[in-house]
């Protein structure tokens, strides 16, 4: 096995170190799933015009329909012993697969930086709550940064809990996860009781109607919101093996998926409308940040608790979700010389130097936009992986090769990267239009029938890549095969 392609992080795992069972892969997705944009989640669809129900259902279906390319991802790493990005080596080359590795380990650093932001907003609000500082004030603020060196010692300061676990590697964020899983899970329960018990009749907070406008359908609102809830696991869709080539068998990886994935995204975002159905009711105003909401709890007791809930449901989050992915992709670029343990700290010091609160005035306001942006590039990603392992290749692979730099993996594929751009180029115009805020206008960069396929961008990109990367295939060997190699 050559050191070129290999180091012991991104090594196929011995059987006799797979320990994870279908309870640390459940454990796993409830730790990432119960987070702040979970809550947020279907703000945004009843802010389209969907009743809780109805957002709620589109959150059921959005996951059952992501969890089935989770599903056949992971169906290599747990086969195989091998990360995401030694998989994409079959399908781009050991070379090509660079490009998939790192647009999954881009978008998760702009991740983990706002996750890690939101995890120092609540330490800060403990000290704040605890009367250990004064909140801060325009005149506190810090030159470039734009915050107060208070709110940015506790954004340091959650930062650095994130690296004293993962310098310790994987078997910390499974005990993690497994022992986070059942608190977020009570505290998720506690809030649901709190809203239904702290008004006067819960029967309010299910009577809200649509709130469209007139003429506006319910399935033009209900597709680009499915995109988007597809959208947001889609960059774990394609790493998901960074988690399954720790199980033993498939039955674990599919079985741990399905019961933690599909009914935790839909209980923790059903208690997210719940609880802010009852903040209209008791504040006279929607509260979707579970951050402010804490804070009007009145008793410091209730508010440190709950945003000692809120600190560990965003680090289970951020650990699994925005650092084990980059850091592999991270340590592919060059195994000799970045671990897995160097390709976080690489992740989180981008997480830094984006400054993430800057980000945040801008998220909630895109959030859509980018979701389904983003599920246009990894949808087709996720398409020809999925092509190659179970259509072109019938799940069998050459594991020696995979590290091989001379094997019939090496080099760049051509029919991967063709599938790529084709499968990508027709959801561009749409998302220009969407990223520009003039789709449906007579400003609008490209003309209408762009936002229509955009709305199904993931569907759109997913499928087209499928095809496109089959029919390359069978034009033969010299579309279908490596076409660079690099000299060693």
């Amino acid at each position: 096995m050559s050191s070129l392609l290999s180091n012991p992080d991104l090594a196929a795992v011995p059987l006799d170190r797979r320990t994870w069972s279908k309870w640390h892969i459940a454990a796993l997705w409830i730790g990432m799933a119960v987070c702040i944009p979970t809550y947020m989640l279907a703000a945004g669809m009843i802010a389209a015009g969907m009743t809780w129900w109805q957002a709620v259902l589109t959150v059921l279906l959005g996951n059952l329909i992501v969890l089935l390319p989770m599903i056949a991802n992971g169906h290599a790493g747990t086969k195989y012993g091998v990360p995401f990005p030694v998989i994409a080596r079959a399908s781009f080359g050991t070379m090509g697969a660079h490009v998939p590795a790192m647009a999954r380990a881009i978008v998760a650093c702009g991740w983990f930086g706002i996750q890690t932001w939101i995890g120092g907003a609540a330490i800060y609000s403990i000290l704040v709550t605890l009367h250990w500082i004064s909140p801060a004030t325009d005149v506190d603020t810090l030159p470039v940064l734009g915050i107060s060196l208070g709110q940015f010692l506790c954004f340091i300061a959650f930062w650095i809990v994130h690296l004293a676990i993962v310098v310790t590697g994987i078997e910390s964020i499974k005990w993690l996860e497994t022992y986070a899983a059942p608190f977020l899970i009570a505290c998720g329960v506690a809030l649901l009781m709190w809203a239904i018990f702290a008004v006067d009749n819960a029967a309010e907070l299910f009577a809200a109607g649509p709130s469209r406008p007139d003429g506006v359908s319910f399935w033009s609102v209900f597709f680009p919101q499915l995109t988007a809830m597809v959208g947001f696991w889609a960059t774990l869709s394609l790493t998901i093996p960074d988690f399954t080539r720790y199980c033993r068998t498939q039955g674990d990886q599919a079985a741990g998926q399905l019961i933690g994935l599909p009914s935790t995204m839909t209980l923790f975002s059903f208690v997210g409308i719940i609880v802010t159905g009852a903040t209209v009711v008791l504040y006279g105003k929607a509260i979707w940040d579970p951050v402010e909401l804490v804070s009007r709890m009145g008793s410091p007791t209730i508010v440190v608790i709950a945003l000692v809930a809120v600190l560990i449901a965003t680090l289970s989050t951020n650990l699994a979700a925005n650092v084990v992915g980059p850091a592999n992709g991270f340590s592919n670029l060059c195994p000799r010389k970045i671990s897995f343990r160097s390709g976080a700290l690489i992740t989180a010091t981008i997480g830094v130097l984006i400054m993430p609160w800057r980000l945040m005035s801008d998220l909630s306001e895109y959030i859509f936009v980018w979701l389904i942006g983003y599920s246009a590039l990894l949808g087709p990603i996720a398409g020809i992986m999925i092509c190659d392992y179970f259509i072109i290749r019938r799940t069998k692979l050459n594991a020696v090769a995979l590290y091989d730099p001379e094997g019939e993996y090496a080099g760049i594929r051509i029919a991967a990267m063709l599938a790529l751009v084709l499968s990508v180029l027709p959801n561009v115009p749409g998302f220009l239009n969407a990223a520009t805020g003039t789709a449906g206008t007579p400003e609008a960069l490209f003309p209408s029938v762009f936002d229509e396929i955009y709305v199904y961008a993931w569907f759109v990109g997913i499928g087209l890549a499928m095809v496109l990367y089959w029919i390359f295939n069978q034009l033969g060997s010299a579309m279908a095969g490596t076409t660079w190699k690099a000299t060693r």
